[in-house]
């Protein structure tokens, strides 16, 4: 099941069509953020993180390089360069029986590239 789910993210993260996104995410979704100390929990904060993060993140670019699958999750890690930083991270994604991710966990170094993505993040997240 999670190649499947993994799939959906992709597509996603290609096309950024946030009712894709909104589909994914199941009501109760806990969202952990490498620039927030505390997890974002529900749909509607989740949704506003991950939407704001695509288009951060995203570019030319942006590559995902390495997948590692379990029965209900994916550790999916990824490279960007911005403002000149290489940017190196993982997403940490857990699915429930009915495909929709219940746990979205984000890992960035180094901290250079943790700081720009704050400040990209916080200017994006203050526009919506």
């Amino acid at each position: 099941m999670s190649k499947a789910n993994l799939q959906k993210w992709y597509d996603f993260v290609e096309k950024h069509d946030t009712k894709a996104l909104s589909d994914m995410l199941a009501d109760d979704v806990v969202f952990h953020s490498p620039v927030v100390h505390t997890p974002q929990e529900g749909k509607a904060i989740t949704f506003l993180y991950l939407s704001a993060a695509g288009k951060v993140l995203s570019g030319d670019n942006f590559a995902y390089v390495g997948e590692y699958l379990s029965e209900n999750g994916a550790v999916i890690e990824f490279n960007t360069v911005i403002d000149g930083i290489r940017i190196d991270g993982i997403d940490m994604i857990t699915w429930n029986d009915e495909g929709k991710i219940i746990e979205f966990k984000v890992m960035l170094r180094p901290l250079k590239a943790v700081n720009k993505v704050h400040e990209m993040m916080g200017a994006m997240l203050a526009k919506a």
